[in-house]
């Protein structure tokens, strides 16, 4: 049973006075959001604004919902069979929930512990303490407890309308992995640990929204010949923005006062703005442990590097998740004394499509193992 000594209850209870004009990293953590050396603020709603990371994202969250997650039982032989009739496989692949799958809750969790480094779910008991419906917690409610003497895990969820408790055993925690992690509790979103790289992608986008919006040219520099007051000059240069810009790029502006319009000389080229937009999106790739053609660069795919794909996406991007998968739901939903028969396994064999070569080879070796041939030629039959 889940519970907090006097002293830690003191310490909770405690209220700091703090000035939010000189926000810390602390004030902006607590916010869900991280500053980044590019001046913007990025959360987890403007880094998945991003689309390279909302690529990354739902290719590692629709991956971990869209594979079946099964529980097996182990054999005295070492041999396993699968447990369809168990509460876990049914709330983790049918329904978790009267309005939710369970592929569904499980790529909300996946994508949850991506953007805000936590995934949760509370996990509803009967009166007999089995598991019955899995509800997703949103991230920014729950508040992680840790009791300073067991160690032991504890969740604050608030709402609008309630605060509560809930021990360990009840939630359904998966944790983004993290080698930054203080406690081994908390996970830590790879987002807005990389809050520098997707900043710059950020202010990229920006740039190029409002290159675009000035009718697709760098600005340039006004002169005349005489000096000019400050509301002609005002007046001026609202006139030349609302010929020359969005909607009426390319028209004819008229300049007055013997005007000159002289364009300056730097230019998106010149500044190498798409290597540096490509290799932002490198670094959101590196980020997020997946291959760059997945957030849609195909600038070195090929056909050969195309058929391992699915194995260096299992195997660098998906492992880390399907590993913590499975050892919470063993963890919180198969019972301690089942855990030594019954254990929860994701079913990888769509990932694991070999290319041609290798599919042959197998082949082969299989028939030259397995198949029985005639002395005359010929195969006459195989053992299996």
């Amino acid at each position: 049973m889940f519970g907090f000594g006097k002293k830690q209850t003191r310490q909770e209870t405690a209220e700091e006075t703090r000035s939010l004009a000189s926000p810390t990293d602390l004030d902006f953590s607590a916010l869900g959001a991280v500053p980044s050396l590019s001046g913007v603020i990025v959360s987890p709603a403007a880094a998945l604004a991003v689309p390279a990371v909302a690529a990354g994202v739902k290719a590692i969250a629709e991956a971990l919902g869209g594979l079946p997650l099964h529980v097996y039982r182990r054999g005295e032989d070492g041999s396993r069979e699968r447990d369809t009739e168990h509460v876990a496989f049914t709330l983790l692949n049918g329904r978790a929930n009267p309005w939710t799958m369970g592929g569904q809750l499980r790529e909300l969790l996946t994508a949850d512990a991506i953007a805000f480094g936590n995934g949760f779910a509370q996990i509803v008991r009967d009166g007999g303490g089995q598991p019955r419906e899995l509800h997703r917690l949103f991230p920014t409610t729950v508040a992680i407890l840790i009791d300073t003497v067991t160690g032991e895990p504890g969740y604050r969820v608030t709402t609008s309308s309630q605060t509560r408790i809930l021990a360990a055993k009840d939630v359904l925690h998966l944790r983004a992995p993290s080698p930054l992690s203080t406690d081994s509790v908390t996970g830590k979103s790879p987002l807005l640990l990389a809050n520098t790289a997707i900043g710059l992608l950020i202010v990229l986008q920006r740039h190029a929204n409002q290159l675009f919006a000035n009718g697709g040219r760098p600005s340039g520099v006004l002169s005349f010949p005489k000096n000019l007051g400050a509301e002609v000059a005002k007046r001026i240069k609202a006139s030349w923005q609302a010929a020359t810009s969005g909607g009426n790029a390319g028209s004819t502006a008229v300049l007055e006062e013997d005007g000159k319009f002289t364009p300056l000389s730097f230019n998106s080229v010149d500044s190498q703005f798409l290597e540096i937009w490509a290799l932002s999106i490198n670094e959101v790739a590196r980020v997020l442990r997946v291959p760059p053609v997945l957030l849609m660069d195909f600038s070195r795919q090929t056909f050969a590097n195309a058929e391992t794909g699915g194995q260096q996406f299992l195997t660098y991007s998906l492992s880390p998740w399907l590993n913590r998968w499975e050892a919470e739901v063993t963890l919180k939903l198969i019972a301690p004394e089942d855990q030594k028969t019954l254990f929860v396994e994701y079913l990888t064999d769509s990932l694991l499509r070999s290319d041609f070569a290798s599919r042959a080879t197998a082949y082969g070796q299989y028939c030259v193992s397995a198949c029985k041939f005639n002395p005359l030629g010929g195969v006459i039959g195989v053992q299996f």
